[in-house]
């Protein structure tokens, strides 16, 4: 890490030069994952400023995420022809309630809401709470798994006021790993809120798994 930081740009570069740089660091053996992180100029604490929100990555992020559905009939049918990985409702409920938690997101049908609505003090820690909002709660549920199997990934603001995805994997080839970051980038800025004052994209970075951070010109 140190002799990686000691090889990373002090300025902000153009996207496919800052992909450049991050693929240059001494990496580990394994493919690292790549994250970008925006520092946005908003206040968390108000209502109408947060930035919240879902994207198809045009070119995936690298890994096939395990998807959970509760549905029943004919949606949890089409569900599992969509590729989820888990289907149910009640049992499912009861078995998560246990502690079970081996997936990376949770989608419920409109009606499933009873079932799912408990879960709350265990899937709203990891962040897999099913919501309206995030577009986890659908009656759609076939098109929302499709989504997320083809790389959709889900975005909030925190508090500082940063928002932050997974892009890709450093394995990518440069253009598309740009693709995607670019598109994560439109993403947000689509979103600005009317309410924020000033400047809206502070600041923006890249980094992978096990290396320094580059800062991107937006």
């Amino acid at each position: 890490m140190k002799a990686a930081s000691a090889k990373r740009p002090a300025a902000a570069l153009p996207l496919a030069e800052a992909v450049e740089s991050l693929k240059k660091f001494d990496a580990p053996k394994f493919d690292q994952s790549v994250e970008v992180v925006m520092r946005l100029g908003i206040d968390s604490a108000q209502a109408d400023q947060i930035v919240r929100g879902s994207i198809v990555l045009p070119n995936g992020i690298g890994k096939d995420q395990r998807v959970l559905v509760f549905a029943k009939g004919p949606a949890a049918k089409a569900a599992e022809e969509a590729g989820a990985d888990y289907v149910g409702d009640e049992e499912l409920a009861k078995k998560i309630l246990g502690g079970w938690t081996d997936f990376d997101v949770c989608i419920a049908a409109p009606d499933m809401m009873k079932v799912v609505g408990p879960l709350g003090r265990v899937l709203g820690p990891r962040g897999l709470m099913p919501s309206p909002r995030a577009g986890t709660v659908t009656p759609d549920v076939a098109k929302t798994v499709s989504e997320y199997k083809a790389g959709k990934v889900e975005f909030r603001n925190e508090k500082g006021g940063n928002v932050q995805a997974p892009v890709g994997k450093l394995s990518f080839d440069t253009d598309k790993l740009v693709e995607n970051i670019q598109a994560f980038v439109d993403r947000i800025i689509s979103l600005k809120p009317t309410a924020a004052k000033g400047v809206y994209v502070r600041s923006a970075h890249i980094s992978a798994t096990m290396s320094p951070s580059v800062r991107i010109a937006v």
